[in-house]
């Protein structure tokens, strides 16, 4: 049923039609109760910390998932190829303690997210989850006194947190009808302030979706070689070039924010695969592809993360990993460090 809705409302709010319209009067209510709580911080009337490292926070404005984490783990990879130290801060989705948890390597997804063990995995650097970013951001500085710039997963809406740079993720989709929820998909105004624009798309010749600003800056996941999940932990791991699976009968898998980014991809890579969509952060167990009638499984890192716990999917020798490496112009990674530095050097300086 949630999966139903959800591409109802997705649909819903690609276009203008008779339900967003009629959803538009609630839609301006949200903005004004948005303006109105952004408000507050900018007039001074609820505090805004601010952390003695620069701050880049990577979020989307779109409802679910437009390619963060990629684009968060590509992040940390040109930050260290620079000589940086960073951290990663997040909320971690469905973790229910108040306290903030320092990832390590006995972390499990159940317990801090899916998304923070994976970019922990692949990024190699802090990563800390919780609540509360502030508190989250001031723990990790406090356990790594060699971070020298945290770089926030999600949270542009968190404006109790100071942010130097704001990077505003898009993908294929745009910015949908360009109306706030509930009539379209936007928490905020597609207008709103922010550093880059980046747009997650196909291929990097894809068309720019419309309502992108002319300086948006194109981003696209490009696929690796894939992995069986038993040998996911394993330094000697069997690895396969996507053209490898051609001619087998295949299931595509992803419990992603948007599934049929990952299916596209593989099509685009002459893969035709029967498809298997599950709701974003889903919980897989045992049964997941009991029956399924296909030569290999291929699923996306994000749900390895989870599967792999499973002894049953562990054993599945079906089952692949597709990783993905986001792919951005260089030219944007040197802007963008080169703002993050002068951000550093302002405070040295104060």
């Amino acid at each position: 049923m949630r999966a139903v809705l959800e591409k109802v409302l997705l649909n819903t709010w690609q276009k203008r039609g008779l339900l967003a319209c009629l959803l538009w009067p609630v839609s301006r209510l949200f903005q004004l109760l948005v303006t109105f709580r952004f408000g507050l911080f900018v007039m001074g009337y609820k505090a805004q910390t601010k952390l003695p490292v620069p701050v880049v926070v990577v979020g989307n404005i779109f409802i679910g998932g437009t390619g963060k984490t990629p684009l968060v783990i590509w992040l940390v990879q040109q930050l260290k190829q620079a000589g940086w130290h960073p951290a990663v801060i997040s909320r971690g989705y469905g973790v229910h303690a108040e306290s903030v948890i320092l990832l390590d390597a006995m972390s499990q997804a159940q317990q801090v997210g899916d998304e923070p063990v994976l970019i922990a995995a692949r990024a190699q650097c802090p990563v800390a989850v919780g609540r509360d970013r502030v508190a989250v951001a001031t723990c990790i500085l406090a356990a790594n006194p060699q971070v020298d710039v945290i770089i926030a997963d999600d949270g542009l809406q968190h404006y109790a947190l100071g942010r130097d740079v704001e990077l505003v993720l898009f993908d294929q989709r745009g910015a949908g009808n360009g109306w706030l929820l509930p009539a379209g998909p936007l928490r905020e105004p597609v207008e709103r302030r922010r550093d880059f624009t980046v747009c997650n798309l196909a291929g990097p010749d894809a068309v720019l979706p419309g309502m992108m600003p002319a300086d948006t800056v194109r981003m696209h996941l490009q696929a690796g070689q894939a992995y069986r999940l038993s040998d996911r932990l394993s330094d000697d791991r069997q690895c396969k070039p996507l053209a490898g699976f051609s001619g087998q009968r295949l299931l595509a898998a992803a419990g992603i924010g948007n599934p049929q980014r990952f299916f596209d991809m593989l099509t685009m890579q002459g893969l035709p695969c029967q498809t298997k969509a599950f709701p974003d952060h889903h919980a897989f167990d045992e049964q997941s592809f009991k029956g399924v009638d296909a030569d290999c499984i291929l699923i996306t890192e994000k749900d390895a993360v989870k599967c792999r716990q499973i002894p049953a999917l562990l054993d599945d020798a079906r089952i692949w990993v597709v990783p993905v490496e986001a792919q951005l112009d260089a030219a944007f990674a040197a802007s963008l460090i080169q703002m993050i530095s002068e951000k550093k050097h302002g405070r040295t300086s104060a």
